[in-house]
């Protein structure tokens, strides 16, 4: 709801990365009150933070966007894993997984959803969300958006990746992650992170064609 507007980070749209920005939840206010979030009846926000939603997009199909859609969204964009007919892996298949599948696909991206704690979610990744498999081989992967925040090895993860191959963590577990380096250093492979997405990411999303193209379920 508000950062310094000067730093480098602000500067280059990337707000939310801020060492002063106040986040939306959680956080002490300008005037000393905590912030609720969604959870607020009311909320002062500075100007800056305010995107518009267009007439014709419902709120409640807008405000994935806005949370889980731009988590997911802001690193396929920047990590460059958005051109058609790459294919890309997605680990975990909650409420960031899916999104991130559904964006996937309507960028014309193939998916492989790798793992998910159900096995019954096969179905609902191939037929509901248009997956187009539920596993990966070796080597097949442009890129995998990993949404898990759960205690997970990532080497199985970076042996799925292509030379120069990009691992891109979203989720965030609070203890260490195993990994064997050679199977990072033997293709050039990267692991990055991402988180959320600024200002400017925020309105080209909901402005974005992606919107009519995704056919979220809600319930």
């Amino acid at each position: 709801v508000r950062s310094c507007k000067s730093c480098q980070n602000c500067v280059n749209n990337v707000e939310n990365h801020c060492q002063q920005k106040i986040l939306a939840y959680g956080a002490k206010y300008v005037d000393d009150t905590i912030t609720y979030g969604g959870f607020s009846d009311f909320m002062v926000v500075d100007e800056h933070f305010v995107v518009s939603i267009l007439s014709g997009l419902p709120l409640d199909v807008a405000a994935p966007f806005l949370g889980a859609g731009i988590t997911v969204y802001g690193p396929l964009r920047y990590f460059g894993l958005d051109k058609p007919n790459m294919h890309l892996g997605v680990v975990g298949l909650g409420g960031l997984g899916h999104l991130a599948v559904k964006f996937a696909k309507a960028l014309d991206l193939k998916v492989s959803v790798i793992i998910s704690t159900s096995p019954n979610k096969k179905k609902k990744a191939i037929q509901h969300l248009g997956a187009d498999s539920f596993v990966a081989a070796v080597c097949t992967l442009d890129g995998i958006i990993d949404t898990i925040s759960a205690m997970h090895p990532l080497t199985p993860l970076i042996d799925l990746l292509k030379s120069h191959g990009k691992l891109v963590m979203v989720g965030a577990p609070e203890k260490p992650l195993e990994l064997l380096l050679p199977s990072l250093i033997m293709g050039r492979k990267t692991i990055a992170a991402s988180y959320i997405g600024g200002v400017k990411r925020h309105k080209k999303l909901l402005i974005s064609p992606l919107n009519t193209m995704l056919d979220l379920k809600l319930r």
